[in-house]
């Protein structure tokens, strides 16, 4: 009697699962070490072949002239290529601009001939030109402002200049001459003022100008001169207005004199001397005060040595045969 018990069915089935496991690793592991077939390729393979560039054909233009057997090919152009190079680049430029500036310094066509000068009456373009400096000069090395001050310095005469420069080679000068009022004579010699009061060289003649003889210097003036190419003036711009108000009482072949003590006067034909003080302030009011006194004396036949108006609201006069000042008041 045998020992072994027939399987169950579990048991079966758990050996099959086993069997079939351990068959399938076996082939497996056979496959593993086979050799590989060769696989052999019956379909020719075409390279690939890179089709060169077409080359660019340049386009033919026919053009019917009635000529048989003419034809006009289209042109060609091309431009140079220049590799940069800005040292190289620098130094033409630099070569150009030392010929561009010498030049232009040293070519005839802008040298400027001579000034040409507007404005002027008792001066020449060939006077002021000798101060200009700008004869034979190059248009580019003429200063309008230093060319302004030399001339200014050497023409106090002239009020004012303006100087511009043109080119190829024209220099403009327009002046404006100082315009004399008064011939002020002091010292044995004479000037000329304008009506600010400043003093300038005579040249020429003028007409019309007020003769002042001044015993004595005048006040320096109060004006304040900011433009150093402007002289100080020589008198005070009142005591001008004063001269020229008092221009047209002043007696024929009677020069009006200058004193510090009286201001302005003048030694009348008629045989006396008056002073009308230094202020243009009230000088109307003086005119009207003399006047009415003069008439007065020779309304009563008295000649005065001396009269005085240079305070108009107390006037006085003094009598040549007494040394006793009168007084008087305009209504007298």
């Amino acid at each position: 009697m045998s020992d072994q018990r027939p399987l169950s069915r579990s048991e079966q089935v758990r050996q099959r699962r086993s069997q079939r496991a351990a068959k399938e690793l076996t082939q497996t592991r056979e496959r593993a070490v086979k050799p590989m077939v060769k696989v052999t390729s019956r379909t020719k393979t075409a390279p690939i072949v890179v089709a060169p560039k077409a080359k660019k054909e340049h386009r033919r233009y026919n053009v019917a002239l009635g000529l048989p057997e003419i034809h006009l090919n289209k042109p060609k152009f091309s431009m140079p290529r220049f590799k940069a190079n800005w040292r190289f680049a620098s130094l033409v430029i630099a070569v150009l601009l030392g010929v561009t500036i010498y030049l232009a310094l040293t070519l005839p066509y802008f040298q400027v001939p001579a000034a040409t000068v507007s404005g002027n009456n008792r001066y020449t373009a060939e006077e002021l030109n000798s101060v200009l400096g700008v004869n034979g000069k190059s248009i580019f090395t003429v200063q309008p402002e230093q060319v302004r001050v030399r001339l200014l310095t050497n023409y106090p005469e002239l009020l004012s200049a303006e100087i511009k420069v043109y080119l190829p080679n024209h220099v403009q000068v327009t002046v404006v001459e100082r315009q004399p009022v008064i011939i002020w004579q002091q010292g044995g010699g004479y000037t000329w003022i304008d009506a600010s009061g400043v003093a300038f060289r005579p040249k020429g003649n003028v007409d019309g100008l007020v003769v002042v003889n001044g015993v004595d210097t005048p006040p320096a003036s109060h004006v304040t001169v900011t433009d150093p190419l402007t002289p100080p003036p020589y008198l005070d711009e009142g005591l001008v207005d004063a001269i020229l108000a008092l221009a047209p009482l002043v007696p024929a072949n009677t020069t009006m004199t200058y004193t510090a003590a009286d201001g302005l006067g003048w030694s009348d034909p008629r045989g006396w001397r008056v002073a009308f003080g230094s202020s243009a302030h009230d000088m109307p009011l003086k005119m009207r005060v003399y006047t009415a006194l003069v008439d007065t004396l020779t309304a009563s036949n008295k000649i005065p040595e001396f009269i005085s108006v240079v305070h108009p609201d107390g006037p006085f006069y003094r009598m040549a045969e007494s040394s006793v000042e009168e007084t008087t008041d305009e209504n007298q």
